[in-house]
């Protein structure tokens, strides 16, 4: 993992499987479940932003264009999707963009995890990113206040792997001299969960069930979210599949993607699970797994990816060039807790260095586009 990011109904036990390699929980207690920065945090997160920036500067010096993202380098596409929010959700589920029944269009990006571009027979994690078109209302980043989008930034993993700033500042500042094992030789918690996340190797990116990681806001309560696959006729789930991956193709997820969309749709269910238990559901740790026997997942939304053609080079140089953050939210879905904190800085900082390395202009959509 970098510097940058490094129960639904019938699922239980396709989530038992996917946390078989789930460190047990931590020996000390979890943290009370409230909003708490601590001292330090800002000079850590100073750290952190310097040395992402330091990487990106590096790869820039050393040639690559065009200048790729410090985390989830590697895009398999970017393809165009319906957000659509359910009916009759409870009161406590409707604020924000899950405040009335209505659809968005979005853009969603799949990618690997890793900072650098790598075969995908590489183990690691895999991103899904949406970004929501025409939401309306005052945004939290102060320069895009008015856009009118909202992301919500997903890997296939439940829990990250770094606590808070202060862990994650001396972490990152271990990558730029591949150290790493440094801090995970004391953070064995932290180790385990990296290594389940890196470990992995998926066949299609949609089959996989995607999670927020950390927390956020949802009204005056607290929320995490996922997105499951569903088969878009029966609504039916979606197990992983177990064919091995194909033999010499390293672009094969980008190729699978291409095949299936081709000939079908892809369809998930947004589900988010709200902190009811603050003792066990801690804010200020999102290496805490936050137990679905006490808070189920509950579905809020569809997401509906027609079939589509999507790997002309213009899509895809559209596609990198947008930002995907989990600050581009309104207020009341606003990312909490350390490491979304780290986020806000991070994300902010690397979208516009490499923008600028680029020499292209940052800009929110108002639209699908075309590029047919």
């Amino acid at each position: 993992m970098s510097a940058g990011d490094y129960v639904f109904a019938g699922a239980g036990c396709a989530l038992a499987l996917l946390l078989a390699a789930q460190p047990p929980a931590r020996a000390e207690p979890a943290q009370d479940g409230r909003i708490a920065v601590p001292p330090g945090e800002a000079e850590a997160i100073e750290t952190i932003v310097a040395t992402a920036k330091s990487l990106v500067n590096a790869a820039a010096a050393a040639g690559e264009r065009p200048v790729m993202r410090d985390a989830h380098a590697k895009g398999h596409g970017c393809v165009q999707a319906q957000f659509t929010v359910r009916d009759a959700l409870p009161d406590k589920l409707r604020h924000g963009v899950f405040a009335q029944a209505r659809s968005y269009p979005a853009w969603i990006r799949f990618s690997n995890g890793n900072g650098a571009p790598r075969d995908d027979h590489t183990g690691d994690g895999r991103g899904m990113a949406v970004k929501l078109i025409g939401v309306e209302g005052r945004k939290l980043l102060p320069d895009e206040s008015t856009a009118k989008t909202q992301d919500f930034v997903m890997i296939n993993y439940p829990v990250f792997f770094i606590r808070n700033a202060a862990d994650y500042a001396p972490f990152t500042l271990l990558t730029k001299t591949n150290q790493t094992d440094k801090f995970f030789a004391t953070h064995p918690h932290e180790q385990a969960i990296s290594e389940a996340i890196t470990s992995k190797t998926v066949d299609r990116v949609f089959e996989q069930r995607y999670f927020s990681m950390t927390p956020y806001r949802l009204g005056p309560g607290f929320m995490k979210f996922s997105a499951r696959p569903v088969d878009c006729a029966t609504r039916a789930q979606i197990s992983p599949s177990k064919t091995p991956p194909p033999v010499g193709d390293p672009n094969y997820l980008r190729n699978d993607m291409i095949r299936w969309l081709s000939a079908k749709g892809a369809c998930f269910e947004f589900g988010v699970q709200l902190q009811t238990d603050p003792a066990t559901m801690p804010i200020e740790d999102p290496t805490i797994l936050w137990d679905e026997a006490k808070s189920p997942f509950v579905t809020v939304a569809d997401i509906t990816i027609p079939p589509q053609q999507f790997a002309s080079a213009a899509q895809q140089a559209y596609c990198e060039n947008l930002s995907f953050t989990p600050w581009h939210a309104l207020a009341v879905q606003e990312p909490v807790g350390g490491i979304n904190r780290v986020r806000r800085a991070v994300y902010q900082a690397i979208s516009t260095l490499r923008h600028q390395l680029n020499g292209v202009a940052r800009a929110e959509p108002t639209k699908l586009e075309s590029f047919n």
